[in-house]
């Protein structure tokens, strides 16, 4: 064997000494490296206290865990309550300091839920989704009267307030849920104050149109939105219920008759961002 043969295999023979452990080294990595995550928080239900807890659980699970990098909404909910629509806005508010968050409307975002889609960084809408119906709702209390078998030390003890309070917090609230919509929305908006805030709820492609949404599309487009927001490729998409340890159950949130019939009203009196359909009228 010549000289040239020989330095050629041990030239070989060193370079596969190297090439070999780093392609062992890659595959190895690849494997143990674990993916960026898209998390997915749904919230198929009204928004009211057992609810909001659950998406507040799997909004901070996403905030605190670096592996998740964005996160999308899903929405299937005509809104609730507003206390509770509040809680997780602030939620969501810190978590997109951190992280991405998309919106994906399937059937439904109204009141309360549009709310909280407004405080996201882009929403994907069906064409024929149902979004906005942006505004307050409110059922006021009883005018106070006596009861002869309660005794009170004023005469707003047993009714909270008088009426004309709760439809000064109404307006509050109303007006609070505008300025939510302006500064998420702002310059997409494409119509004016007094279609946008008229209350009237929209299709989906109408809710493009307006500036209302972004763009139409489902959960696909939305989880590739927030990588690409996130700038992560290579992700896997996963529901965040589990991870962050949501169990199923809760209560009712619409009134149920005695004979089990649910009606799209809430339980208890009180103001909403909720989006009631109407009932259908008997001929």
């Amino acid at each position: 064997m010549s000289d040239t043969n020989w330095s050629w295999d041990r030239m070989r023979t060193g370079i596969l000494w190297v090439i070999i452990p780093l392609l062992v080294g890659l595959i190895l990595a690849s494997s143990v490296v674990p993916k960026p995550v898209i998390g997915v928080i749904r919230l198929e239900d009204a928004i009211y206290g057992y609810s909001a807890q659950n998406m507040i659980k799997q909004i901070q699970y996403a905030a605190e865990n670096p592996e998740v990098r964005a996160v999308v909404l899903v929405f299937e909910s005509p809104g609730g309550t507003v206390v509770d629509t509040e809680a997780v806005y602030f939620e969501l508010t810190k978590l997109r300091e951190k992280k991405p968050v998309v919106t994906a409307v399937n059937a439904m975002a109204a009141s309360g839920a549009y709310y909280l889609s407004a405080n996201t960084d882009y929403i994907y809408v069906k064409p024929t989704s149902l979004i906005g119906n942006i505004g307050v709702i409110g059922y006021l209390p009883p005018a106070p009267f006596i009861i002869e078998d309660i005794i009170t030390t004023g005469p707003y003890k047993l009714w909270g307030a008088p009426r004309d309070s709760d439809m000064r917090q109404i307006e509050m609230v109303k007006q609070g849920f505008f300025e939510a919509v302006t500064l998420g929305r702002g310059d997409k908006l494409t119509a004016g104050p007094e279609t946008i805030f008229s209350g009237q709820i929209w299709v989906g492609s109408d809710a493009v149109r307006l500036g209302i949404a972004d763009d139409l599309g489902g959960e696909a487009e939305a989880a590739a939105k927030a990588a690409e927001l996130a700038k992560v490729a290579n992700y896997e998409v996963t529901d965040l219920a589990a991870l962050a340890g949501i169990s199923t159950g809760g209560f009712p949130f619409f009134f149920q008759s005695p004979d089990g019939m649910t009606y799209p009203y809430p339980n208890e009196a009180g103001v909403y961002l909720l989006y009631i359909p109407p009932l259908p009228v008997k001929q």
